[in-house]
C-alpha cells in the first residue's frame, strides 16, 4: 500500500512536517514523488519509519539513526529483537518502581512495615539495569562476570546516605576534571585532584580497587565512545586528559 505525507503522518501518528524534515535531513525518503510532486511512500519507507520512531522512543538521536539505518550492516530484524529487549528492560524498570510505590501506599496506610532499605531498592536496581543495559557487554568481557556481579550486589546493598555520596562524588570528579583540564596539565595538582577523587567514587561499586583496572577503565574512557561522549560533555578532550592523568596518578599504562 502507498501514502502520501499526509496519510502517513496520520498513520504513525507524526506531523507531516516531521515526515517533511525527515526527507529534508535524508533520514527517511518517500519511494517516490508522482507526478503532482506528492511525496509517496511504499512498505519499505513504512518500515523504516516504524525503526526510527522505535530508536527515538529510546533516546537515540536522529543523526545517529540516520547512521544506523543507512548502514549496509544494518539488519532490520536483528534491530527489533534490540528493540525488544530494551522495552522489556524498560518494562521491568516500570513494574518495580510500581511495585515500590504500592508497597509505599501499603506502609502510609499502616498495613505493611516497608524498611528504609526497601524503599530505594527500585531506584538502585534502575541503575543497575541502565548501566548494563549501556555498557554491561563491555564491561563483561573486560572484568568477568563475577566481577561485574558483585559490583551490582554492592550497589543493591548501598544505603541511601552512600548512594547520594556516590552521586555527589561523581558529579565533583566532573567540576574538578574540568577546570583541571583548562590547565592543560595532567600531572598538576587539580588533574591528580580528579584522579583521586575518581579513585574514590569507584570504591563505592569496587569491591577490590587496583592501579591496572583503574588504568583500564582510564583507557576504555577513551576507546568507547559512549564513556568518551560522558566525560567529553563539557568540553571535547576531557576523556583523554582524565586517561593521561589516571596513567600518571596509577603509573600505569
Amino acid at each position: 500500500m502507498e501514502y502520501t505525507v499526509q496519510q502517513l503522518a496520520k498513520l504513525a501518528g507524526v506531523t507531516s512536517r516531521t515526515l517533511r524534515y525527515y526527507d529534508e535531513i535524508g533520514l527517511l525518503k518517500p519511494a517516490r514523488v508522482n507526478a503532482s510532486g506528492y511525496r509517496i511512500y511504499g512498505p519499505k519507507e513504512v518500515d523504516q519509519l516504524q525503526q526510527i520512531l522505535f530508536y527515538r522512543e529510546l533516546g537515540v538521536d536522529l543523526e545517529t539513526i540516520k547512521q544506523i539505518i543507512t548502514a549496509s550492516s544494518f539488519d532490520d530484524v536483528q534491530a527489533l529483537k534490540q528493540h525488544r529487549e530494551k522495552l522489556l528492560a524498560e518494562r521491568r524498570r516500570l513494574e518495580a518502581l510500581i511495585a515500590n510505590v504500592e508497597k509505599t501506599i501499603l506502609a502510609k496506610e499502616g498495613r505493611i512495615i516497608m524498611s528504609d532499605k526497601e524503599k530505594f531498592e527500585a531506584f538502585k536496581q534502575q541503575l543497575i539495569d541502565e548501566n548494563e543495559r549501556k555498557y554491561g557487554k563491555e564491561m563483561r568481557e573486560k572484568y568477568g562476570d563475577e566481577q561485574v556481579n558483585k559490583s551490582n550486589e554492592k550497589v543493591k546493598n548501598m544505603t541511601q546516605a552512600q548512594y547520594e555520596e556516590a552521586t555527589k562524588l561523581g558529579e565533583e570528579v566532573l567540576r574538578v576534571l574540568h577546570e583541571a583540564f583548562l590547565t592543560d596539565d595532567p600531572a598538576g595538582e587539580l588533574a591528580q585532584k580528579a584522579a583521586d577523587l575518581h579513585r574514590q567514587w569507584l570504591t563505592y561499586f569496587w569491591n577490590h580497587y587496583s592501579k591496572e583496572a583503574h588504568a583500564r577503565l582510564a583507557q576504555m574512557y577513551v576507546d568507547d565512545e559512549r564513556f568518551k561522549a560522558y566525560y567529553d560533555q563539557k568540553q571535547s578532550g576531557m576523556a583523554e586528559f582524565l586517561r593521561d592523568a589516571i596513567f600518571i596518578y596509577t603509573g600505569k599504562k
